[in-house]
């Protein structure tokens, strides 16, 4: 069962990557098919974030909710699959670094290709939901410890 579960992950994983990519850099809905004649990148923590919440009512509120939620929900499911993958993932500092590398990853691509932005909020927001998926999976395997294995 252990090992199926692993290969239902894996095929999940890839599904995901795959989505993340064309969200992150194919998407027109997201502007992510013109390439940008310069290069647009944010630096400054938090910039980007208040810049969103000062012009909510400009930009709307959907764009506002979209960027701070979406950057964070984008990346949960990598935070809870990592863990069931293998149990060396099973700690914080590990799942965090690949949450991380995977976000640096994405923003340095879109820099380098020119269809969005380098922005650090995004690496920020997205680590947060790569930690909130690692936290719901060990709330998830306490549960099913706690009250499945029992009756076994």
């Amino acid at each position: 069962m252990k090992k199926k579960i692993q290969w239902g992950t894996v095929v999940f994983l890839i599904l995901y990557l795959v989505v993340l990519v064309y969200v992150c850099l194919l998407s027109e809905v997201y502007g992510r098919t013109e390439m940008q004649n310069i290069y647009h990148y944010n630096l400054i923590p938090f910039r980007e974030i208040m810049r969103f919440y000062t012009y909510r009512e400009l930009v709307g509120m959907e764009a506002f909710v979209l960027n701070l939620f979406g950057n964070v929900i984008a990346f949960v499911p990598f935070g809870f699959m990592m863990p069931i993958l293998k149990m060396k993932y099973r700690y914080s500092k590990r799942v965090i670094g690949m949450t991380f590398f995977l976000s640096l990853t994405v923003e340095c691509i879109q820099l380098l290709t020119r269809v969005g932005s380098f922005d650090v909020d995004d690496l920020i927001l997205n680590t947060l939901g790569g930690v909130l998926g690692f936290g719901m999976f060990h709330v998830m395997n306490w549960i099913r410890r706690r009250w499945f294995e029992p009756f076994k």
